[in-house]
């Protein structure tokens, strides 16, 4: 499929790299890199890191499983979200023009390649107007550094304002069939201007899966044991919830995951998930869904299903917006 209007050809489903190094408890290097080469055979084409996966181990990685293979992928990588290379903590956003000169640099020096597919502000810098760090990016375009440009959780306002300075190729923003804010005003936006649309933690960051059954199944560093959809109070109601979507999936002879992402891609077919694995058997799981056809009355029950807690503990990370430009 043709990512927006004129943006590069991807494969329908992606692959987001973030869990092989960051946020989802132990990696395993060579595992991982076995999963990018298979997804590269299955045709899992387009592939998802950014600079602060692991402040950068991630994108090494990914470098190292793609070398040879360049000219077989979509490649995208994002800047932006500022991590503590000693603790992986966060420290801030940064959307400045010298931030966006240096970063890119730095990301193709560990992806080993002379320029990025797609390349993502991770999230908005309220402090500096979108135009300025658009424009900048625009810029790497123009220097060959960068083929198209991209947006992570951005507002609509923000998409609209920054598709005038340079065209947005894609929005990367959390979609599936238990998050679902970006439907009221990103989804719409990007679907007026054109714009292709990106969903990352297609699969409830595993909770559509099925494979979780309770908090203490996630490693003790692992960043859901943050969020509030996995907290105590609201993790028996999702699970509930969760059981609805094994029930479609018994009547496919399908897995909750492929229910799942079956269902995002109906939402349409300017639609590209990323959903993310660091294990061979889960990515050609995940693939099975491209066979998997539902029903009208399968989508409407599922499009009924609404979580309990929100998708972050700091809403004010997603639908962000920016200074103007003075």
């Amino acid at each position: 499929m043709i990512l927006g209007t004129n943006g590069p050809d991807v494969s329908r489903l992606g692959l987001g790299c973030m869990g092989m190094s960051f946020a989802y408890g132990p990696g395993d290097d060579a595992e991982s890199v076995a999963t990018l080469h298979r997804a590269l055979d299955l045709g899992i084409t387009f592939l998802d890191t950014a600079d602060m996966y692991a402040a950068g181990a991630n994108e090494e990685l990914v470098g190292k499983a793609i070398a040879g293979r360049r000219d077989e992928m979509v490649l995208a990588s994002k800047f932006g979200i500022v991590v503590d290379p000693a603790t992986l903590k966060v420290v801030g956003v940064d959307g400045s023009p010298a931030y966006v000169r240096s970063a890119i640099d730095r990301s193709l020096a560990r992806l080993g390649v002379d320029h990025l597919d797609l390349y993502y502000q991770h999230r908005a810098d309220p402090s500096v107007p979108i135009e300025e760090t658009v424009g900048t990016m625009a810029a790497l375009v123009e220097a060959g550094k960068v083929r198209y440009l991209g947006l992570s959780e951005a507002s609509a306002e923000t998409i609209r304002r920054a598709h005038a300075v340079h065209p947005i190729t894609a929005v990367q923003s959390e979609w599936s069939l238990f998050s679902r804010d970006i439907e009221t005003e990103v989804a719409p936006v990007c679907r007026e201007l054109g714009i292709g649309i990106v969903p990352y933690s297609p699969l409830g960051r595993g909770m559509l899966t099925g494979a979780i059954a309770r908090t203490d199944d996630l490693a003790a560093d692992d960043f859901r044991r943050t969020l509030p959809r996995f907290d105590e109070a609201n993790l028996a109601a999702n699970l509930a919830l969760v059981d609805e979507v094994r029930r479609v999936a018994a009547r496919h002879e399908a897995t909750p995951g492929q229910v799942a992402l079956a269902w995002l891609l109906a939402q349409g077919n300017d639609i590209a998930p990323i959903p993310g694995t660091k294990r061979r058997r889960y990515l050609e799981e995940n693939h099975g869904a491209l066979e998997v056809r539902l029903s009208a009355d399968d989508l409407a029950a599922l499009s009924g299903l609404r979580p309990a807690g929100t998708r972050y503990p700091d809403m004010s990370w997603v639908d962000r917006d920016t200074v103007e430009l003075s």
